[in-house]
């Protein structure tokens, strides 16, 4: 090799000069910077579709559940809602740690948040006056002046068939019917009388299996985990002794089919319910106003409902109505039995948020619920200027009474 093949060789092996190597960093530094914005970006925009996901499956999966407590609304009672069952005062008694506790009429204590405020707290004047109804709607009775859903019904064998009560049998706790047919251990029915403002709640408890199965048996002994001896006016033995009272079946406190709950918004932004019969817990826990509540969805900020009434009886929606309108107010529709069973529809919206505060305001201050009702039906939920960053959505749904529209036209 020559002198100047050397010196070729050796320039070769030198390398990168610094001004190559600068460039060659700030290429690197470019591109590194271009990935870095295109992964930020796409990692916000993920968590914003993933949050948004999440709260329209939290949306979704909230009003299934409202929708099919709504549709089952009056089973059990519904058909024969005018013989004196619509309107009246429920009394019912729970043994609770051993105890037989009355839980309705709640006269001692207001119903647990946040359902603290229906019918304006306790008191006998209040919470003790909760009427058997199908459907009602607490207008501002919760968390942001959220509604409260009240929905009673139940899923007996037998629903929808009142027997009438005969006479009592030796010993209080004993009815006789026109016929046992259809009744088991367990079953939990409504003793009512047309005209009498109180309607216990009771459980059928067989101690003889042999004797109750018997053919032509008309004896229905009462007894068990619900067990109401008597009502604020009027005991067990004075309903069964008049010889006109009925015994409807509402469900089986095994199945555990009956559906007495209040629906609501908590202040955690969840939607909760409580079993005003309190079936659930055991132990120490068994029939607490803490086992009572279930929570069903989070996320959900408001709820509303409004009536959807037929007016002229042909099966169909005339009217959308405010429940705080005139003879719609909860206090006087529970007293309303004709108005009661024009209500066969309910329109409930939820007002869902989702989990992630966006950069910059996402929500305009207020949301209209119902805009395309008249204005005294509409609401409105005003956004506080630190939500504003959250994702809102309102679910708007209509839900048919199925009960209620197969009621005869009166």
């Amino acid at each position: 090799m020559n002198t100047r093949s050397k010196a070729f060789a050796r320039a070769a092996q030198r390398g990168l000069t610094l001004i190559e190597l600068m460039v060659a960093l700030v290429i690197g530094l470019i591109v590194v910077l271009a990935v870095t914005s295109v992964v930020t970006v796409g990692e916000a925009h993920k968590r914003s579709t993933t949050s948004t996901n999440d709260m329209n499956q939290s949306g979704s999966y909230a009003t299934y559940m409202i929708d099919r407590l709504l549709r089952s609304a009056g089973s059990g009672f519904a058909q024969s809602g005018t013989r004196g069952l619509f309107g009246c005062r429920l009394s019912a008694s729970r043994t609770i740690g051993g105890t037989a506790t009355t839980i309705l009429p709640r006269t001692a204590t207001a119903f647990p948040a946040p359902f603290a405020t229906l019918l304006g707290g306790s008191g006998a004047a209040a919470a003790g006056n909760l009427r058997l109804a199908p459907f009602l709607i607490a207008k501002g009775a919760t968390a942001g002046a959220s509604d409260t859903l009240v929905v009673m019904g139940g899923n007996a064998a037998a629903g929808d068939v009142p027997r009438r009560i005969r006479s009592g049998f030796p010993g209080n706790n004993n009815l006789r019917l026109d016929n046992t047919i259809g009744l088991a251990n367990g079953d939990i029915g409504l003793v009512s009388q047309e005209g009498t403002a109180d309607c216990l709640i009771e459980q059928v408890n067989v101690t003889d299996a042999t004797a109750f199965a018997a053919a032509g048996n008309e004896v229905l002994p009462m007894g068990g985990r619900y067990f109401t001896s008597t009502g604020p006016t009027k005991s067990l033995a004075t309903f069964a002794a008049d010889g006109t009272a009925l015994f409807t079946p509402l469900g089986n406190v095994g199945a555990n089919n009956l559906q007495f709950q209040l629906v609501g918004v908590n202040a955690n932004s969840t939607l909760v319910a409580y079993d005003l019969l309190r079936a659930a817990g055991t132990g120490s826990d068994e029939g607490t106003d803490a086992s009572a509540m279930q929570a069903l969805a989070d996320g959900v900020v408001a709820l509303y409902a409004v009536y959807g009434v037929d007016t002229d009886s042909n099966g169909t929606v005339d009217a959308w109505i405010d429940p705080g309108a005139a003879g719609y107010t909860i206090g006087t529709l529970m007293l309303a039995p004709d108005t009661m069973r024009h209500i066969v529809a309910a329109r409930v919206a939820l007002v869902v948020r989702s989990s992630l505060f966006e950069k910059t305001p996402v929500t305009p201050a207020s949301l209209t619920i119902f805009s395309d009702l008249a204005a005294a039906s509409q609401r409105t939920l005003s956004i506080a200027s630190a939500d504003r960053n959250f994702r809102y959505r309102v679910i708007d749904t209509t839900i048919p009474l199925r009960n209620m529209l197969l009621l005869p036209v009166p």
